[in-house]
C-alpha cells in the first residue's frame, strides 16, 4: 500500500499530535488514578469493625444489586434462629423436596427429590459449598415446620424467605429483597442487597457461634440418604482465601447477574492496654469485608483487608472514635 508523505505529515502535525497526546494522557491518568484509588475492578465494596460498626473504607454501600450465593448467610441465620427458638435437633433428618429440581445451577451431590440428609449437613453444603438444593430443602423443612406451628397452610418457601426479609429489616438492612433462600437471580426480577447490608448480615451471622464454626472449615464430609443406601460426600470451601490473613469466613457467591461476591471476616490477636489506674484494657480486633462484582474477589478481599487493618490501627492510635451519626451505625441493630 502506497501512502503520500502529506497525509502522513498531516497525521503527525502538532494540532493532531496534542490532541492524540491529550487523550492517551487522560487515559492513563484515570487508569492511574482508578488503581491507586481502589487496586482492583469492583461493583461496591465495605470494610467494616465487627464489634464497633466503623466503617473503614467503601465504595457504593447501598447500591442494590444480585448478591447470589450470599443469600446463604440469611438462609442458614434463619435456620439457627428456628432450631433455637423450637429446639430443633440438627442431627434430624430432612427431605429432599420436589422443587429443588427446578432451581437450575450445578448439583454438587447429584440429589434428587425424596433423598434424605441431615439438617446439619444440609447447612454444611448450603455453606460451604454453596448448594442451592440444600438451600431450598431447609427452606422447605423449616418453613412447613412454621407454618404447621400457626396452624396455617402456605407456600413453606415462600413463609421462609418471608422471615428472611424479616431477619434483613431487624438488623437495618434497607435495601435487600429476598426471593428464595438460595440467591439465584435467572428467573424474574432479581433478588437483591448491597455491600452495606450484606455486612449487617454478616455480623449478626458471625456473632452465632454455629454459624461462625460452620462458614470457617475448610472441608466436611456429609452424608445423603437415597434408594441406593448411605452415600458420603467431601464438601469442600468455596472460600479459596480461608486461613489466609487471619480470614476465617464467611461465604462466597456468584451468578452472572451478581458477578462473583465474596463476605469474608478476618479476627487478629485482641490489644492488651495498660490504663493508668492499673487496669487492663482488651480490645478484641475482627473485620468484616464485603465485595460485590468483583472481577478477582479474593485479591480484592485480601487488598481490602490489608488496608482496612492499617486504617484500623490509625483509627486505635487515634482513640478509637465512633461518629453516633454513622449511617452504618445508626441503621445496626446487633
Amino acid at each position: 500500500m502506497i501512502v503520500k508523505l502529506s497525509k502522513i505529515s498531516a497525521m503527525f502535525s502538532p494540532k493532531y499530535l496534542s490532541i492524540l497526546l491529550f487523550l492517551i494522557g487522560s487515559f492513563f491518568s484515570k487508569q492511574a488514578n482508578s488503581q491507586s484509588r481502589q487496586g482492583f475492578m469492583v461493583n461496591s465494596y465495605i470494610v467494616v469493625d465487627f464489634h464497633s460498626k466503623k466503617i473503614l473504607s467503601a465504595r457504593d454501600i447501598n447500591k442494590r444489586v444480585p448478591v447470589a450465593s450470599l443469600t446463604k448467610i440469611a438462609t442458614s441465620v434463619v435456620v439457627l434462629d428456628w432450631a433455637q427458638a423450637v429446639n430443633a435437633d440438627l442431627s434430624s433428618n430432612l427431605i429432599v423436596p420436589q422443587s429443588a429440581a427446578l432451581i437450575g445451577g450445578p448439583n454438587q451431590l447429584g440429589l434428587i427429590p425424596g433423598d434424605l440428609m441431615s439438617i446439619r449437613d444440609a447447612l454444611y453444603s448450603a455453606v460451604l459449598g454453596s448448594n442451592n438444593w440444600a438451600a431450598e430443602a431447609l427452606a422447605v423443612h423449616v418453613g412447613n415446620d412454621l407454618l404447621q406451628r400457626e396452624g396455617r397452610g402456605g407456600d413453606p418457601v415462600k413463609e421462609f424467605v418471608k422471615n428472611m426479609n424479616a431477619l434483613a429489616l431487624n438488623n437495618g438492612a434497607k435495601n435487600t429483597k429476598f426471593k428464595n433462600p438460595h440467591g439465584m437471580d435467572h428467573q424474574g426480577k432479581p433478588p437483591f442487597s448491597c455491600a452495606s447490608d450484606i455486612a449487617r448480615l454478616s455480623i449478626c451471622a458471625m456473632n452465632k457461634a454455629p454459624f461462625a464454626f460452620i462458614c470457617s472449615q475448610k472441608s466436611r464430609e456429609v452424608s445423603v440418604f437415597t434408594k441406593e443406601g448411605k452415600k458420603k460426600f467431601l464438601i469442600k470451601n468455596t472460600n479459596q482465601i480461608l486461613g489466609m490473613d487471619g480470614i476465617d469466613g464467611i461465604k462466597t457467591g456468584q451468578t452472572s447477574r451478581a458477578g462473583p461476591c465474596l463476605a469474608v471476616s478476618s479476627e487478629k490477636q485482641a490489644l492488651v492496654n495498660e490504663l493508668a489506674d492499673g487496669k487492663k484494657q482488651v480490645i478484641p480486633r475482627r473485620l468484616i469485608a464485603v465485595v460485590l462484582g468483583a472481577e478477582d474477589r479474593f485479591a480484592a478481599s485480601r487488598s481490602l483487608l490489608l488496608r482496612g487493618w492499617q486504617k484500623f490501627d490509625a483509627w486505635n492510635r487515634q482513640g478509637r472514635q465512633v461518629l453516633s451519626n454513622d449511617e452504618f451505625l445508626a441503621t445496626s441493630k446487633n
